[in-house]
């Protein structure tokens, strides 16, 4: 299941998050530091991101991805104040890579991303969470915010 894991991160957050961004930067020629300050976010998205599918690898016993989904509700780390943190962190990587770079293809980048985001969990993800764990889904939608 590790292998798993680790595929499916570098699939998938990894392209959308690091890879895309960074190609874009280069092929661009945008690849310098203009604010500094905006590898705090592309940092702290990170650690959130790591925290979040290491998450979803023990107290879940699966991964991110939708092939090999976590068998059971994760509620722990992250996902006691926002049911969709994995998202959430893969916001502030990008938020951060456009702040640091100044590159106003990746803010655009990152709106698409976002808006992306939000119709896949409200009519893709949370539906399937409500047939998979009924009443536990209710309960923990209830409790903890869609995002922040």
């Amino acid at each position: 299941m590790f292998m798993r894991a680790l595929l499916a991160f570098l699939a998938l957050p990894g392209l959308v998050a690091f890879a895309v961004p960074a190609l874009w930067l280069w092929r661009a020629g945008e690849w310098r530091l203009d604010q500094p300050f905006g590898l705090l976010p592309l940092l702290l998205g990170t650690g959130m991101l790591l925290g979040c599918v290491r998450d979803f690898y023990t107290a879940g016993k699966g991964t991110l991805a939708p092939w090999a989904p976590p068998q059971h509700l994760v509620e722990v780390g992250l996902y006691r104040y926002s049911r969709n943190p994995m998202y959430v962190s893969v916001a502030l990587i990008l938020i951060g890579w456009s702040v640091a770079f100044t590159f106003a293809g990746l803010a655009w980048y990152t709106l698409l991303v976002v808006a992306a985001f939000h119709l896949r969990v409200v009519y893709g993800e949370e539906p399937w969470l409500a047939r998979t764990h009924g009443a536990d889904w209710q309960a923990y939608a209830v409790r903890v915010r869609r995002w922040l």
